[in-house]
């Protein structure tokens, strides 16, 4: 009876957000990896995986812009 409220428990914000950070960087343990798959919405960590790749693209953007502003 306890694994099916642990399976019916959805991840909180901060363990999408630690889940969506450790998949882009290629470190995510096999326990958190199947919590995921079990109790975890795809459209939440599709998101999540959006938004977080325009993160990291508008930042280097701006990194560019501004090691390439200083050059000139």
């Amino acid at each position: 009876m306890e694994d099916e409220n642990k399976k019916a428990a959805k991840p909180s914000f901060g363990q999408v957000i630690i889940s969506t950070l450790a998949a882009a960087i290629g470190v995510q343990s096999n326990k958190n990896r199947e919590r995921d798959f079990q109790s975890g919405s795809i459209m939440t960590y599709m998101i999540a995986g959006v938004i977080f790749t325009a993160i990291f693209v508008l930042t280097l953007v701006l990194i560019v812009k501004v090691v390439l502003g200083n050059m000139g």
